[in-house]
């Protein structure tokens, strides 16, 4: 995975801000150490704490507010990014900072000024992330089909490793078809049915398989729509699906959609139809980094607040405020639930999580957050309408995890006045820093 996190990570160093000039190197080294995996954001998580660490920075020197220098810089619908994509839509970014603005600015008032023995700090973190692979073919293939014995059944290839994934496909079926989700059945990631939907990474599976399901699933309608036509002597215009039937909206007669599946397989159609999306991107030119790599992009804003204990160099996170532009949210608990297992990820990121060769032998060596471990948490879902992206829905695997980080370490410099500048922030690491002042 070397190169692809690599390259994702130059495509995002400049964060979801709008720069003039850029000049990016990136590069992969052979080492003696163990093979490095891809971590959850491919790149991103990496990239995103050195720019708003800087961020901030920048804020201090030129004595404007952290909230405030995000605002001025943050891209806009008609941006152009590095690499040369222009914008056109779905770019969330502002909404998310103005989204978690009261938080912060009611922390400002509150939050600092309360630490009892503890200094206390509040960190900004922002994000954007590509959706999809990088740069490079990207295609989802999915198939659904009406048996009047057996009714709908979605076949994707789309593996669902407890993000939910399964839950959205089929309610994107079930919307394109007039019926509920429940009177679906769903088959996936078995290669003995199920055509291939690319890898469950990148934050791609609502938006590009969810696209190959829509269109699968638009082409069964149609498809039994045609077969109503047929029954009930009317226009196509004049029917509609809605709930399992289909009506004559003129009229006000009814077949259900099983009878028009029977109507079907009686005149020898088998009602099964596919459905297939590769977003547009391009190749990104090897010398000057030119190109669409992504289709589109999810944009997050994170507050953080935390505590800081001089004396031992404990961290405590209190609270985490998220916002997420998730261009439409399929299934909002499902989204929540990402916010959350990133932000926990994130905690770990910032704080704990390290691999030392030779000294992290076991899981006991390598520490993780615990429940004890995770703040006070208010997710807050953004939508800004993702055209190309099925019923305007875009991703939220990686990004919950992107701009934790980031506002923990912003917030940690707020708190003593001095900035670490690696990850994770271990107690002994935050020790050294209050020492050396």
């Amino acid at each position: 995975y070397g190169m692809a996190v690599a390259t994702r990570a130059a495509v995002h160093v400049t964060g979801p801000y709008c720069m003039d000039n850029v000049d990016v190197e990136s590069l992969a080294v052979y080492t003696n150490n163990p093979v490095a995996g891809a971590m959850r954001g491919f790149g991103a998580p990496q990239a995103a704490f050195a720019y708003e660490s800087q961020m901030d920075l920048i804020a201090r020197e030129l004595g404007i507010d952290p909230l405030e220098i995000r605002k001025i810089n943050a891209f806009r619908k008609g941006s152009t990014t590095a690499t040369g994509q222009v914008l056109e839509a779905s770019v969330g970014i502002l909404e998310t900072i103005s989204a978690v603005e009261r938080h912060y600015e009611d922390a400002k008032k509150t939050w600092a000024a309360n630490g009892g023995g503890l200094r206390r700090g509040i960190g900004i973190g922002s994000m954007w992330y590509g959706i999809g692979n990088t740069a490079s073919k990207n295609p989802s293939q999915a198939k659904i089909e009406f048996k009047p014995d057996e009714g709908i059944i979605l076949y994707t290839g789309a593996a669902d490793i407890g993000q939910g994934s399964t839950t959205v496909l089929t309610q994107i079926a079930a919307e394109a078809l007039g019926v509920e989700p429940t009177s679906i059945k769903t088959v996936y990631a078995d290669t003995r049915f199920t055509e291939n939907a690319g890898a469950t990474s990148a934050s791609r599976q609502t938006y590009i398989s969810g696209n190959a399901v829509k269109e699968a699933a638009e082409k069964l309608a149609l498809g039994l729509l045609e077969e109503a036509q047929l029954m009930m002597g009317c226009p196509p215009e004049d029917l509609q699906l809605d709930h399992g039937v289909i009506r004559n909206v003129k009229t006000g007669d009814t077949i259900q959609i099983r009878e028009a599946a029977a109507h079907a397989m009686a005149r020898g159609r088998a009602l099964i139809c596919e459905g297939h999306f590769d977003p547009k991107t391009t190749m990104l030119d090897p010398e000057t980094g030119q190109g669409i790599p992504y289709a589109t992009y999810a944009f997050a804003t994170h507050i953080a607040l935390v505590e800081v204990d001089e004396g031992t160099g404990e961290v405590f996170v209190r609270k985490i405020v998220a916002a997420h532009d998730v261009g439409r949210a399929i299934h909002p608990q499902n989204v929540e639930g990402q916010i959350h297992g990133g932000m926990a990820m994130g905690v770990g990121f910032a704080l704990m999580e390290e691999y030392i060769v030779g000294q992290t032998k076991s899981m006991a060596d390598y520490h993780i957050p615990t429940s004890m471990d995770m703040p006070e948490i208010i997710s807050i879902i953004v939508e800004d309408e993702e055209p190309t992206g099925p019923y305007g829905a875009k991703g939220v695997g990686e990004p919950s995890l992107i701009p934790t980080a980031p506002a923990i370490m912003n917030a940690i410099a707020n708190a003593l006045g001095k900035r670490a500048y690696r990850l994770p922030a271990k107690p002994e690491h935050i020790r050294k820093i209050v020492k050396e002042g």
